[in-house]
């Protein structure tokens, strides 16, 4: 994948991070696109929103892309690096491929995903890093929620 198409699919990601901050929630978004380009669905971590622990960013874009045969030819684009769940929504349904806007803050499962012949590029982007710090330094306590520390 080249690097300014995965950039100019973050963007879509990014936004939703930031309509997600705007509405009090974490702030990360996901989308997914066909291989191709094509957005097939997007969405942001809404667990403080809708009160659903299970919403987060990946799971938005997932649900709102709708059902499809196989997902073998999508990506799945987010600003953080998956956590453990959403890792196994992306292996559960074999999508092929991940871009992570950061993963610094959060590493997640990248490795595994890897490990098991997911394809995961890591832009290292300072504004999905910036926009994500800046909301775990005011709301520690949502964050440590959201990642399911105690």
């Amino acid at each position: 994948m080249e690097r300014a198409e995965c950039e100019r699919m973050l963007a879509v990601a990014l936004e939703e991070a930031r309509l997600g901050r705007a509405e009090g929630g974490v702030p990360i978004g996901a989308a997914l696109f066909l291989r191709d380009g094509r957005l097939l669905g997007r969405g942001r971590n809404r667990r403080m929103q809708d009160g659903d622990p299970s919403m987060h960013a990946e799971t938005a874009a997932f649900r709102a892309a709708g059902r499809r045969p196989g997902y073998r030819d999508t990506i799945m684009v987010t600003t953080l690096a998956p956590c453990w769940y959403c890792c196994g929504l992306i292996r559960q349904f074999g999508i092929g491929a991940v871009v992570v806007g950061e993963s610094a803050t959060f590493s997640g499962g990248v490795d595994w995903l890897r490990e098991n012949g997911v394809s995961v590029v890591d832009l290292e982007n300072e504004a999905c890093r910036e926009l994500l710090q800046g909301f775990i330094a005011e709301h520690p306590e949502i964050w440590n929620e959201d990642i399911g520390v105690e």
